[in-house]
């Protein structure tokens, strides 16, 4: 693929997130407006519900972006290396639109949507392990660190498990809702805290491959972790107001932003820098990837405030 058509796919895809977001936007403002009177306040699990929305749609981008330039450097040898930026394309736009929408009932089209991003997300996990497998050494040290990121597909797994759970979450009482046989806040906040959990596994993998150079690659493998121990303890304890794990979720999803400074130095370290963009965009640290880390924090965020409100 020429630079020139890779700059036109990109265009498209960007136009086309925005104007889908534009239009599922408008649409959800008309079916809120439908549901109830302007200024009657939310209850608390539609309000989790709507930032698990907006969670998944963060690594839906974060999603979009990366496997965009990374299967763009594999030269979408795979047809179906397209999978996941169409998948995540759409589970942006179902993230934007289930954000804005305050109608308390799973929406069948973002859920549709959810569930097929999950399952994209599982196979591009068995591609890329196949890929790591069939090359010399199979599962190595070297072949973890440069073959195809075992993680990486996880995100859109994570980006439609949050929004289906968000979907689900919206057919419940008001009152004590419940997921999986459990209180939606605990549940919300284990399955944030597993999802941080495996981010900062595949951050740890590629920090190590870059040896730790910076002080600053430590954090996040610092501050995940306590973040999702908190978390999983906000869950499984009794509910109580917890300031300190709140506290400690917004510095880590403040993490996932500056990170994508942090990134861009990375890149404008490489020959050439930034007026060798197109190069070392490529070969620089992902600068998609440190929103996910955000996302996730969020996620626990808002099921951490809707713990705090059960009984």
């Amino acid at each position: 693929m020429s630079a020139r058509n890779a700059r036109t796919v990109g265009v498209g895809i960007a136009a086309g997130a925005v104007v889908g977001a534009v239009l599922l936007s408008a649409l959800a403002r008309r079916r809120s407006g439908a549901a109830g009177l302007p200024g009657v306040e939310t209850a608390a699990h539609l309000d989790a519900a709507r930032a698990f929305n907006r969670s998944s749609a963060l690594l839906a981008l974060s999603v979009l972006a990366d496997s965009g330039i990374e299967h763009y450097r594999g030269s979408f040898a795979n047809k179906a290396m397209y999978t996941p930026l169409i998948s995540s394309l759409l589970s942006l736009a179902a993230g934007l639109h289930g954000g804005a929408d305050s109608v308390a009932r799973k929406h069948p089209v973002r859920n549709v949507v959810y569930l097929t991003a999950a399952s994209a997300g599982i196979a591009g996990t068995g591609f890329h392990l196949y890929n790591i497998t069939k090359r010399p050494g199979g599962i190595s040290w070297h072949n973890l660190f440069y073959a195809a990121p075992i993680g990486a597909p996880m995100a859109l797994l994570l980006s439609g498990a949050l929004g289906a759970v968000a979907e689900r979450l919206r057919d419940e009482p008001a009152v004590e809702p419940q997921l999986f046989g459990m209180q939606a806040g605990r549940a919300l906040g284990l399955a944030a805290a597993a999802g941080l959990a495996g981010t900062v596994g595949e951050v740890a993998l590629l920090h190590f491959r870059g040896a730790f150079q910076n002080p600053a690659m430590y954090a996040p493998v610092t501050a995940g972790p306590l973040a999702c121990a908190l978390l999983t303890h906000a869950a499984l304890a009794a509910p109580r107001e917890r300031w300190f794990t709140r506290v400690w979720l917004r510095i880590t999803a403040a993490l996932g932003f500056i990170g994508v400074g942090f990134h861009a130095r990375g890149v404008a370290r490489n020959q050439g820098g930034w007026r060798n963009w197109s190069q070392n965009v490529l070969n620089g640290p992902p600068l998609p990837a440190p929103p996910s880390f955000s996302a996730l924090a969020l996620a626990g965020l808002a099921a951490l405030r809707l713990r705090e409100t059960e009984k």
